[in-house]
């Protein structure tokens, strides 16, 4: 037993810098995934195709010569663009925010295809953001960590500036009350377009820096990245909690980096690679089901009919 434990907590160890690399970049998701889901009340799916779009377009920017910080400029526009139009399915004809973001994710992958022009683009031995990080060798985790958290903390403070603004406590206001909302002047079409697109920028951003990070892109780099992401937003809002601003924002930074370590350490423990989806699915699972068990209240509504 203590030999299992020595050599599962030593492979725990030596992949702790790789993941805490990987969950500040995939934190951005995370943050796509918040934004429509707490802010504006508006489920939304877009993420799942966003991400793949983001890295689709920076990787053929940069294969093709473009600066890197360019390409990620690049990937973000692509990402809000795809995210407005989600919110205008939803708004302009009245389709069901996850149908919209659904039909909107399926789209984006046959456009991901056209970008690429084949399903996966290798990009090794090219520039990236990472080889700007001061004081150490690119292409090491450490690079990665400090190119991927400056970028989050100055996403951190921008979001929470902005929150607090007029525009920002608008958009805040569209997702508690659309119909007061409206009677206070303030345009519900806008508010829900421009945080849709910017939570779908967000995860395109996510998009092109994993792209730079692992060296290729792929169009099914997306798969299953939302049911991460939500499992990231649940343990953070677990641990950091959701009633402010600040609080909202720090859940998706928070719950990645605790996720990603604790796949590492099932994958250190010799859990299989196929296995960690349906642990991710049963822990989301009991995240959103612990609230009404804790009320004692689990499955009241369906016996109450039942006995009507």
């Amino acid at each position: 037993m203590m030999e299992f434990l020595s050599s599962t907590f030593t492979s725990y160890v030596a992949l702790v810098p790789v993941t805490l690399a990987q969950s500040l970049i995939l934190a951005f998701v995370v943050m796509g995934i918040m934004i429509p889901f707490r802010t504006l009340h508006f489920p939304d799916l877009t993420s799942e195709g966003a991400y793949p779009l983001g890295g689709c377009v920076a990787g053929v920017l940069i294969a093709a010569g473009i600066n890197p910080a360019l390409a990620i400029v690049a990937a973000l526009l692509c990402g809000f663009a795809a995210g407005c139009c989600t919110a205008l399915i939803h708004l302009r004809f009245r389709i069901h925010t996850l149908l919209a973001g659904i039909l909107m994710m399926t789209m984006l992958y046959s456009i991901n295809l056209r970008i690429m022009g084949k399903s996966n683009l290798s990009i090794f031995g090219t520039g990236s953001v990472f080889d700007w990080a001061p004081f150490v060798t690119p292409g090491f985790p450490a690079a990665k960590i400090i190119i991927a958290g400056i970028i989050g903390a100055a996403v951190f403070v921008a979001l929470n500036w902005f929150f607090k603004t007029e525009k920002g406590t608008a958009m805040r206001a569209v997702g508690a009350n659309p119909a007061m909302a409206e009677a206070q002047g303030i345009s519900v079409w806008i508010s829900t377009i421009g945080g849709v697109g910017l939570a779908s920028a967000f995860s395109a951003t996510s998009g092109a820096l994993m792209v730079q990070s692992q060296g290729f892109a792929d169009v099914n780099m997306g798969l299953g990245i939302l049911i991460n992401g939500l499992a990231a937003l649940m343990i953070g809002e677990a641990i950091v909690g959701k009633h402010s601003v600040f609080r909202q924002l720090l859940a998706p930074f928070v719950g990645a980096i605790i996720y990603y370590q604790l796949v590492s350490l099932c994958l250190a423990a010799g859990m299989p690679p196929p296995d960690l989806k349906l642990a991710t699915g049963l822990f989301v699972l009991a995240m959103l089901a612990l609230p009404s068990l804790k009320r004692g209240r689990g499955g009241a509504p369906a016996r109450e009919k039942f006995r009507e």
